[in-house]
């Protein structure tokens, strides 16, 4: 069985992650495979799990990181 690389546990049932770039990542949880591929909020340093925001090729977790950290035009919709 595949070893998980994030917590190195040897599941029957871990699964794989593919990326575009054609990578593959094997996780043995949902909550380690977030750890490893969720990106970082740019401001606050969060996991970005929902949608997030991306400007200029920075990741946040919405709007009000965004503009914290000098981004214009981002609004969160409620």
């Amino acid at each position: 069985m595949p070893r998980c690389e994030v917590c190195g546990n040897d599941y029957a049932m871990s699964f794989e992650v593919r990326v575009q770039s054609g990578d593959v990542h094997v996780f043995d949880c949902f909550s380690c495979a977030i750890h490893r591929m969720a990106p970082i909020c740019e401001h606050c340093d969060a996991r970005v799990i929902g949608q997030g925001m991306e400007a200029g090729g920075s990741f946040f977790c919405g709007a009000h990181c965004a503009r914290a950290e000098g981004k214009v035009g981002l609004v969160d919709h409620v």
